[in-house]
């Protein structure tokens, strides 16, 4: 299900989509936008923002630009920013460039830091 959404701004409008609590998807999802995730995912993830429920389970790798994670993960997560919930339950390595984890959470694998690219500079030479 794809819902418009309204920014603050009311001048553009994004989507988001939601996989409810009683929905299990066998295979991969790939979403240009915001996903709300309340059911079971067996399979990869990419989306732009990752919302997990507490019940939601995810048997495969996560790949987005934030995640805010409250339910069990099976599987690799590679975020820019990531908010571990205490309900969260972790078994994969986790690639970030920001981190917040909140007491209680559990987390069975390794943590790396992404470091942001830098700009590529381009010489310019005058003949």
């Amino acid at each position: 299900m794809s819902q418009p959404a309204k920014s603050s701004a009311g001048a553009r409008s994004a989507s988001f989509s939601v996989i409810g609590g009683d929905v299990t998807v066998t295979g991969n999802i790939s979403a240009t936008v915001d996903l709300h995730l309340d059911g079971r995912v067996e399979g990869d993830i990419s989306c732009a923002t990752l919302v997990q429920g507490t019940d939601s389970v995810i048997r495969g790798a996560v790949t987005a630009e934030t995640a805010r994670l409250a339910g069990r993960v099976e599987g690799s997560i590679h975020v820019r920013e990531l908010v571990i919930q205490a309900s969260a339950r972790i078994e994969g390595d986790v690639t970030y460039e920001t981190l917040t984890m909140e007491q209680g959470s559990q987390v069975e694998g390794r943590f790396s830091l992404k470091r942001p690219e830098a700009p590529v500079l381009q010489a310019v030479v005058n003949d």
